[in-house]
Formats: C-alpha cells, structure tokens, sequence
C-alpha cells in the first residue's frame, strides 16, 4: 500500500574471515566479529539510500561469480581503514 509511505534502506557489504560466538547467558546473542564485520560497516555507512555498496573485495567474488552490474565509485576516504576503492552493486 504505498500510501502508507516508503522505506529507504542503504546496504554495505564485504568479504571475509570472521570470528562467530555466542554472547551472553541471560540473553545469549550469536555475534560476528572481526576487520570485515568493521568494514562491511563502513560500507553501509558510506552508502547512500536505497543503494548496495560493497568493498573492492566482495566486487571481485560477485564478479567472479556473477554477471550483476557494478560500477566504480572510486577511491573514498573510509574512516580507520583510509581509502578504498569502492563499488555500487546493480549500477551501469
């Protein structure tokens, strides 16, 4: 119903190891962490609204593995990592 207005989102994401557990005993939570759970965060907010940003990274594993447009955004400062050469997915 789209009088009940819109939703914007923006994603980020990266490629890499991780470090999973469980967190908590009253509320157990299953965490990631590590570099990549950081970058990928960057990604996301670095991103614009209802678009897909991803790291130099993830562009090669879908480009390897797909053919789903992306375009170069170029080298962006990216805060404790410096710059990055970025990517929007489903851009011409």
């Amino acid at each position: 119903d789209l009088s009940k207005g819109y939703v914007n989102i923006r994603v980020g994401f990266h490629s890499g190891p991780v470090v999973a557990n469980v967190v908590g005993s009253r509320n157990p939570r299953y965490c990631l962490f590590g570099d990549t759970v950081n970058t990928a965060s960057r990604m996301e907010s670095n991103s614009l609204k209802n678009r897909i940003h991803c790291s130099e990274k993830a562009f090669n594993f879908l480009r390897a593995q797909s053919q789903m447009p992306i375009k170069s955004r170029g080298f962006i400062p990216v805060k404790g990592k410096g710059e990055m050469h970025t990517y929007w997915v489903n851009e011409y």
